[in-house]
Parts: C-alpha cells; structure tokens; sequence
C-alpha cells in the first residue's frame, strides 16, 4: 500500500473517530443505567485504542523531527486524559466526568489542528 495513502487512512480515520468523541458529551452527562455505563466505557477504550494505533502510524511516519515531537506531545497529553475520562467513567461520578470529558476534548482538539497540512 501507498504509505501517503495509509496516512491519509490514518488522519480520515482520527477525525472520524474525533467527531465521535466530541459527540458523546451530552450521552456521559445524563444519569445512565448500568449497562449504559459500561457501554460507554468500553466505547471510550475502543475509540482510544483505534485513535493510538492511527495516530502512531502518523508520528512514526513523520518526517520532520520537530513534527513527530509536537505530535508525540500532543497525543501523550490526549491519552492521559482519555485515561483520566475512563476512570471518571469508571467512578460513575457524572462532575468528575464533565471535568475529564472537557480536558480530553480540548487535547484531541489540539490533536486534531496539528494534524492540519502545514501551510
């Protein structure tokens, strides 16, 4: 396979999964059944787990070091917050949900701009 194509795989594929993330914010502030709650959860470790495998292919891909560094920071901090969002989840505590669910918003936000073509 054409490894511009598979990048272009890769970063079609972040957003997407993106978008789904940003979506879920008014499904983790209701008040859920058991089952919704472990729904949820297994969606935000499947989405990180898709999210890891593109978004390692981009870095590792990465030309230019400066790139790989700001990518690899960037993802770090995303995936320490999608972390912190699972044990929210995990705690069922709806304030400490909203309190990870903004911050691992805002990371895979920044995520998402830095993988935006140079200008």
């Amino acid at each position: 396979m054409d490894g511009g194509m598979e990048l272009k795989g890769c970063v079609c594929r972040i957003k997407n999964c993106a978008g789904q993330l940003l979506s879920m914010e008014e499904d983790l502030v209701t008040d859920l059944d058991d089952d919704s709650w472990d729904l949820v959860l297994r969606d935000i470790r499947l989405k990180a787990t898709f999210l890891y495998i593109d978004l390692s292919r981009v870095i590792s891909r990465s030309e230019n070091d400066e790139r790989r560094k700001a990518l690899t920071l960037l993802a770090n901090k995303f995936f320490y917050c999608m972390d912190e969002l699972g044990d929210a989840v995990t705690s069922r505590s709806i304030s400490v949900m909203k309190m990870c669910y903004n911050d691992t918003a805002e990371a895979l936000r920044e995520v998402v701009a830095a993988l935006a073509p140079p200008q």
